[in-house]
C-alpha cells in the first residue's frame, strides 16, 4: 500500500475531512491532524483530541463493504503498541485497551464504495481528569514522550499488512482478534437501542459478530448497535 499523507494543524474531524475527498482521493490517502475540535467515536460519542495524540483517517476502497474491516485498525494499533513494549488487547469490535483503560478507538464509515477508517490513539496527549479512571496514553504508560512520527510510521506499516490480510481472507482477522481479546468467557452487559443483554461471551464468530450466552441461549450481537461493558 502506498500512503499519501495530508497533514492538518486543526480540523473538526479527520473522518469528515476525508469524506469530502471522496471519490477523487486515491486509496491510501491519510488525513492526519494535530488536533480535532469535534472528534467522535461510535454512536456519535465525543472523543477528546488535543495536540499530542495521533488523530488520523485513512481512505480505503475494498472490493466490498465488510464490518470486519474495523479489525484491521484494531490489530494495527495493537501491533504498534507492542512495538513500543506495550501489551494491549482488543475490546470488540473497535477499541484497544491496556489493562482496564482505553488507549485507542477505531471508527469505520462507508461512503459509496469507499470506507473511511478513523483511528484515535492516545500518545503524548494529556488525559482529562474526568477520564483518567478509564483512559490512558502511551506517554503515561512509558513515563516518557514518544516520537509521534515514529508511531505513525509503524501504524501505517501494520495497517498495510492487516489490510492485505483482509483482502485475502477476512476470516483470518477474526482468528487474530480471538487471540487478542480477554472477552471470551467474561460476563458482559450489552446496551442496545431496544434495551440491554447480560450474558457470557462465548466467541467471536466468523463474520465478526459476538456470540453471547444469555441464560443458555446463544445470541449473535452485530456491529453498530451495542455498547459493551465487562461486569
Amino acid at each position: 500500500m502506498e500512503w499519501k499523507i495530508l497533514r492538518l494543524d486543526e480540523v473538526d474531524s479527520t473522518n469528515e475531512y476525508a469524506k469530502k475527498l471522496i471519490p477523487d482521493a486515491p486509496e491510501g490517502t491519510v488525513v492526519v491532524a494535530k488536533r480535532q475540535t469535534t472528534g467522535r467515536g461510535r454512536r456519535g460519542r465525543a472523543w477528546a483530541s488535543p495536540e499530542g495524540g495521533l488523530w488520523m483517517s485513512v481512505v480505503l476502497k475494498p472490493p466490498k463493504i465488510d464490518p470486519r474491516l474495523v479489525f484491521v485498525g484494531a490489530l494495527a494499533v495493537a501491533d504498534t503498541l507492542r512495538d513500543f513494549g506495550i501489551d494491549a488487547w482488543i475490546k470488540w469490535p473497535n477499541d484497544v485497551w491496556v489493562g482496564e483503560k482505553k488507549i485507542s478507538g477505531i471508527l469505520t464509515e462507508a461512503k459509496g464504495s469507499s470506507v473511511i477508517m478513523g483511528i484515535g490513539l492516545n500518545v503524548n496527549n494529556e488525559i482529562p481528569n474526568e477520564l483518567k479512571e478509564t483512559a490512558v496514553s502511551m506517554k503515561g504508560l512509558l513515563d516518557k514522550s514518544v516520537n509521534l512520527e515514529e508511531v505513525l510510521k509503524k501504524l501505517l506499516h501494520h495497517l498495510g499488512h492487516w489490510y492485505g490480510v483482509f483482502l485475502e481472507n477476512p476470516a483470518l482477522l477474526v482468528g487474530e482478534v480471538r487471540e487478542r481479546t480477554v472477552l471470551i468467557g467474561k460476563k458482559v452487559r450489552v446496551l442496545q437501542d431496544g434495551g440491554e443483554l447480560v450474558g457470557t461471551v462465548v466467541d467471536v464468530s466468523g463474520d465478526g459478530s459476538l456470540l453471547l450466552d444469555v441464560d443458555g441461549q446463544i445470541i449473535k450481537v452485530l456491529y453498530g448497535d451495542v455498547s459493551l461493558r465487562i461486569i
